[in-house]
């Protein structure tokens, strides 16, 4: 199939498979003589397990390492479970992370109960005040 019937087959966006190729998590495929892009079905699972694997939040270095192994039938997973115990910590903290932005937004979203003028907006004010005397105060994302 070529890359339009591959990205139709794993709904997936031609450009995505161009770059899961050059990140060196689809290898280099064989071409036609006029040059496209020849895939098979084991191009095709291995890209829907890719896409899976970013479902999860995985990174293409955790994909990379899946791959790996995946490639390597014969290797013990123990690496495979020490990654995803480690995917697992790092998801719980992003859930703290996100419980912690509601908290501040239902915080920040009370400070202007009913709509009233752009200048007396408690939410707009709140965004404005500085950390230490608005709404947000306490906060421990960065932008970074």
């Amino acid at each position: 199939m070529k890359i339009g019937e591959l990205a139709k087959a794993a709904d997936t966006p031609v450009e995505t498979i161009r770059y899961y190729e050059r990140a060196g998590l689809l290898p280099e495929t064989a071409r036609t003589e006029s040059n496209y892009r020849i895939y098979g079905e084991a191009q095709r699972d291995r890209l829907l397990f890719i896409r899976r694997c970013r479902r999860l939040d995985m990174t293409l270095d955790e994909i990379r390492l899946l791959l790996r192994f995946k490639d390597s039938p014969d290797e013990n997973c123990a690496q495979v479970n020490e990654l995803i115990d480690a995917h697992i910590g790092h998801v719980s903290v992003r859930i703290k992370e996100l419980e912690n932005l509601e908290r501040q937004l239902k915080t920040l979203r009370q400070t202007c109960r009913e709509a009233r003028e752009s200048r007396q907006c408690g939410i707009l004010n709140g965004l404005s005040a500085s950390q230490e005397s608005g709404p947000l105060m306490g906060r421990t994302t960065t932008d970074d």
